[in-house]
């Protein structure tokens, strides 16, 4: 036990961003601005898919699902940082803290398992285009989703339940905006080494497994590329890919910059910046990304426009 004296939290307080008082309006306009966005834009792409019969594929499919995902992931955080901005109180329920917490692993590992399958299946199309449609069927798409929300459920709610059997110290204050599981542990007054040790295990694997079958499959893809070389394939791979490799790119570059290179655990400024980026930017990148680089997506956008002028 760590000699710190203990009290039973009922709430905790919120530090939230790191502007003074004259910047809260602006900043509470920018990311009102910029989670309205995520919500609309993600929002777009999953009515785009569910009403243009050609973009029913496997690749489109994981694509709404990482939409939904991405709102559900912005809207566990921002909400309540832009209330907390507009009030003025930092403070979270016991119960909301670590529901926020539970909500968020669910749906930050969703994210990291989905930018795996939506790999796999580009490693598919492009290297083995001639068995896509039998490899790539509908059983097996719809149980690599499922087993998806299966596997992050389970990791959220493993973490969750580990979390709420410790004690917390006097000290309730958490220096971010949102509640973070390594946050949290730090400020526990128990025994945390079963925690630390199931995070750097079970928490481990499930980040580098997906990331081990990215890099895999981008690899495979390389070298397929690079087997016969051809610069109207390699730009025709690039197109197809491209959205995918950026998003990626995105996703674990600011995950990496929170959890990996922080000064540490959630302490400095420069890493709640990282936070603003992996849990509000990225997530309102990712319909521009996909939208801007993808015909199908354009196209079915302009169907889409078309038949709202139509019945006006």
């Amino acid at each position: 036990m760590r000699p710190e004296n203990k009290s039973s939290v009922s709430e905790f307080l919120l530090l939230g961003l790191p502007f003074s008082l004259e910047y809260q309006g602006l900043c509470f306009t920018l990311f009102l601005g910029m989670h309205l966005t995520t919500v609309l834009g993600n929002l777009l792409i999953i009515l785009l898919i569910r009403l243009d019969s050609r973009l029913h594929t496997p690749m489109y499919f994981f694509l709404s699902h990482l939409a939904f995902s991405d709102i559900s992931l912005s809207s566990v955080v921002v909400p309540k940082m832009l209330m907390n901005m507009q009030t003025q109180q930092q403070s979270i329920s016991y119960v909301g803290c670590i529901s926020q917490m539970c909500f968020f692993l669910v749906f930050a590992c969703l994210d990291n398992f989905l930018l795996a399958v939506m790999a796999y299946d580009r490693y598919v199309a492009i290297c083995q285009p001639l068995h896509y449609t039998t490899v790539m069927s509908q059983g097996l798409y719809v149980s690599l989703v499922a087993g998806s929300w299966l596997f992050c459920c389970a990791h959220a709610l493993l973490h969750t339940l580990l979390l709420v059997r410790l004690s917390f110290c006097a000290d309730n204050t958490i220096p971010n905006f949102y509640c973070d599981l390594t946050v949290l542990l730090k400020m526990s007054c128990s025994d945390i080494s079963l925690n630390e040790l199931v995070i750097f295990t079970e928490g481990g694997m499930l980040f580098f497994l997906p990331l081990s079958s990215i890099l895999g499959s981008y690899i495979r893809i390389g070298s397929t590329v690079l087997r016969v070389p051809s610069i109207k394939r390699f730009f025709k791979v690039f197109s197809t890919c491209g959205s995918h490799l950026f998003v990626v790119s995105l996703y674990y570059g600011t995950l990496a910059s929170v959890y990996f290179f922080s000064s540490s655990w959630g302490s400095n400024d420069k890493d709640i910046i990282a936070s603003v980026m992996y849990v509000v930017v990225t997530p309102m990148l990712n319909p521009f990304i996909y939208s801007l680089r993808n015909r199908d997506i354009k196209q079915a956008l302009e169907i889409f426009i078309n038949r709202a002028n139509f019945f006006k």
